[in-house]
């Protein structure tokens, strides 16, 4: 059974920073795709970030130079790393693995108050 769990989220005022961790299982991790994505309230979710299994990474144009995806395969773990945080940043967060994504986290809540 795959399992991807978020955790991380949380209130943050803009400015400031926070990092989101998503642990998989159940999945080859190594050799899957992960990003993560946002849904904000009354919009449709979208892509924030990738990483290839060799690490490439690319970036939604409203992120780019403020979030970092890294991935730790022997822990089988991703991340995001959010500084520089603005309220239209707020959303829920959802990790997927494999491309187009077929699994998904539950999410996990980021605010950013103003």
């Amino acid at each position: 059974q795959v399992q991807l769990v978020e955790s991380g989220g949380g209130l943050v005022q803009a400015g400031g920073s926070l990092r989101l961790s998503c642990a998989a299982s159940g999945i080859v991790f190594t050799l899957k795709r992960v990003a993560w994505h946002r849904q904000a309230p009354g919009k449709q979710r979208e892509l924030v970030a990738h990483i290839t299994p060799l690490g490439s990474t690319n970036y939604a144009d409203s992120v780019e130079g403020r979030f970092t995806i890294s991935r730790d395969n022997g822990k089988n773990t991703m991340y995001l790393q959010m500084n520089s945080l603005k309220p239209e940043d707020t959303a829920v967060y959802y990790c997927s693995a494999d491309w187009p994504p077929r699994y998904w986290g539950q999410g996990t809540q980021v605010t950013v108050s103003s």
